[in-house]
């Protein structure tokens, strides 16, 4: 069984027992949430697609930990001009690990 949630901006296929990093959430570690997005969910043969989402479909995940991305370099040049800029990002992060899929 797995689903396609989308959370953050970004979606995700996801299954029970799986571990992955999704944006930032405001959740405490160790604390459970609840992933309402299901816009697929799949079961063997059984595929049920949203339009957009699922009604009444959830997945259960637990929060493992915050952390922060690897750096990112950003260069902005602009040729004849003597324009150089160089930035650097870090972005938040939540890893989380997906306890169940609920059809609803």
């Amino acid at each position: 069984m797995y689903a396609i949630i989308e959370t953050g901006g970004f979606q995700f296929r996801v299954e029970p027992g799986m571990k992955l990093n999704i944006p930032r959430l405001t959740s405490e570690e160790g604390e459970s949430i609840t992933l309402g997005k299901v816009m697929l969910l799949a079961d063997g043969e059984e595929v049920a697609v949203g339009s957009p989402l699922v009604e009444g479909a959830s997945v259960e995940a637990q929060v493992l930990e915050h952390g922060r991305g690897g750096k990112i370099t950003v260069f902005k040049r602009k040729r004849r001009k003597g324009y150089e800029k160089t930035r650097g990002h870090r972005q938040d992060y939540t890893r989380i690990e997906i306890k169940s899929i609920n059809r609803g």
